[in-house]
């Protein structure tokens, strides 16, 4: 029986990813179609990270995104696990209920069809 290369890899079980699970998935993408129809937005991009999961909302493909829907689940039993951050980085919303911060992008939908 031969012996097994050393592994670069250290011992124990890999990372895990935060991932936004298919129920959170369905909210944010229903606001980001509603946009897309409206023709605000038009891009996006979905980053799994190691503490967070990160949404990007663009309105060009080639810009910063203008709207980031976080997941960090480390803040779920302080301020809330789910927030959404501006382009300049502020928090926009911050909560429990994923569907409640996401309203404040509905906000700027009825503005964006009126």
């Amino acid at each position: 029986m031969t012996a097994l290369p050393p592994s670069s890899f250290p011992p124990g079980p890999a990372p895990a990813q935060v991932a936004f699970n298919r129920r959170e998935l369905s909210f944010i993408l229903s606001v980001y179609g509603r946009m897309v129809a409206a023709g605000e937005w038009r891009d996006y991009g979905i980053s799994c990270l190691r503490d967070t999961a990160v949404f990007s909302i663009f309105r060009r493909s080639a810009e910063q995104p203008i709207y980031r829907v976080e997941k960090a689940p480390r803040l779920r039993d302080r301020q809330g696990m789910y927030s959404v951050v501006g382009m300049d980085g502020r928090i926009l919303k911050r909560g429990h209920d994923l569907k409640t911060v996401l309203r404040v992008l509905e906000r700027k939908l009825i503005r964006a069809v009126t």
